[in-house]
């Protein structure tokens, strides 16, 4: 449920509205472990990063969703955007203290990722397999 007011996100949800409340563990670690968030917060935590870096960096994003997620990201306070006034107008996203905070987890959890990969792939198979036709 949402504060009378409330701007929603992309996904409906809205942790602030005209009287700030606390967003729920839920919904903070819904935006963060999302699809395109922790891939988009590594690569900012690096460093200032261009859109059209990200766009390259985080696989089979479209850029619609991209701009959607660094929206929203910006909005939660783990990226700032920054605007220099050049012909055309170049763009910048840095991670804030508190994304950088999670670049450690993050790491360690892309890398468990990558680890395993193949083995819930292979027990993904192995699963539908064993209950082949029992829908």
């Amino acid at each position: 449920m949402t504060e009378p007011n409330a701007e929603p996100d992309v996904d409906g949800s809205a942790c602030l509205g005209d009287h700030v409340r606390a967003c729920t563990v839920r919904e903070v670690l819904d935006r963060v472990g999302g699809k395109w968030s922790i891939g988009i917060i590594i690569e900012a935590s690096r460093g200032p990063i261009r859109f059209t870096e990200l766009e390259r960096s985080v696989e089979g994003i479209s850029r619609r969703m991209l701009t959607l997620t660094l929206r929203n990201l910006e909005r939660d306070g783990l990226l700032v955007r920054t605007t220099y006034p050049t012909v055309p107008p170049r763009v910048e996203y840095v991670a804030t203290e508190m994304a950088r905070e999670l670049y450690d987890s993050l790491l360690v959890l892309t890398g468990w990722a990558e680890r395993h990969r193949q083995a819930i792939a292979a027990a993904r198979e192995a699963y539908d397999r064993r209950n082949a036709g029992t829908d």
